[in-house]
């Protein structure tokens, strides 16, 4: 339908990266490829400054245009499993699997919901974002106005969303988590976030629900109603709270897993203490008073199979 697309990337160098090499700004901005990495894309001429040719060694100054063509290729590989869930004539509710990132970003354009979707039902626009790894439901507009109004919806208290979380602990019967979020200065990792009652420079409230939904003492399945809609919301608070969501490199029993995971250096060790090879996160359902018909909407995405074994597990329910 688009026949062959492109992506070039294109941004702007901020006044944190002025003064730095070319090379050291692309390994530690985009992690996904090492400096040696970076350098061979420069030397096949990938990258460009203000539309030149760009050098390695080059300095970067506040206000250079970088642009990066990354040509063909080969993007990792995804579960393109995803499922209609509903459709009408505004837009689309689907069943997103875990390993499938919604937008493009990074190394990953073609292996995108947005653009398996697009690819299927024409210009599309996502409303709300779920982390590559998470699953559930996501709802994608077909005209930039619904996804205006929506978003703006979602945004706000006019969605009542639900997650289902694995965690390693016995997490207790209900547990109400009112805080803030901020940077986990402690941590090696910089996109890391912590939970904390008190706030904290930067940070901002949240507000999180927690029910039991069963354990075996090891591992929990916990249902999460967020209030608010931070980043990593409800990663960072159950793993502040003493409760690692299985699965996740970044908020799980140990975050250097995440230091190695983006090095390709990931160990036997690692896979076993996680228990899972993604984050245990599920967006399971999502409710509203639709805009446009003032009905009540409720979508509901039933546990994907990797997660299905964990559910049975903590509450020996079979599904």
């Amino acid at each position: 339908m688009f026949g062959e697309e492109r992506r070039i990337v294109e941004s702007v160098i901020g006044p944190e990266a002025d003064g730095l090499r070319l090379d050291h700004y692309l390994r530690t901005r985009f992690t996904y490829r090492s400096r040696s990495a970076w350098c061979d894309a420069i030397r096949r001429g990938e990258l460009r400054i203000n539309g030149c040719e760009a050098r390695a060694a080059k300095l970067l100054r506040t206000g250079d245009r970088l642009s990066f063509d990354p040509g063909a290729a080969a993007e990792p590989p995804v579960d393109e499993n995803w499922t209609l869930l509903q459709e009408n004539e505004r837009y689309l509710a689907v069943a997103k699997p875990g390993q499938l990132p919604v937008h493009p970003s990074g190394r990953f354009f073609k292996h995108t919901l947005w653009y398996l979707l697009r690819r299927k039902y024409g210009e599309l626009h996502i409303v709300n974002r779920l982390d590559r790894e998470t699953s559930g439901i996501t709802i994608a507009a077909k005209d930039s106005g619904t996804a205006a109004i929506l978003s703006s919806l979602f945004a706000g208290r006019g969605s009542t969303k639900k997650y289902i979380a694995f965690v390693f602990g016995a997490f207790p019967e209900t547990l109400t988590a009112d805080g803030f979020l901020s940077d986990d200065r402690k941590s090696e990792v910089r996109k890391k976030r912590r939970f904390t009652e008190r706030p904290l420079y930067g940070s901002e409230s949240a507000r999180t629900l927690f029910r039991l939904l069963g354990t075996d003492g090891t591992v929990s399945a916990v249902e999460a109603v967020p209030e608010t809609g931070r980043l990593h919301q409800i990663r960072a608070t159950l793993c502040s709270l003493g409760y690692p969501m299985v699965g996740d490199k970044l908020y799980g029993p140990d975050d250097t897993i995440f230091l190695r995971y983006i090095a390709s250096e990931m160990t036997e060790e690692d896979r076993k203490k996680l228990l899972l090879d993604r984050q245990a996160l599920h967006a399971s359902e999502l409710s509203f008073v639709c805009p446009f018909t003032k009905r009540k909407i409720l979508f509901k995405a039933p546990l994907p199979e990797d997660l299905s074994g964990l559910y049975c597990r903590c509450t020996g329910a079979i599904i």
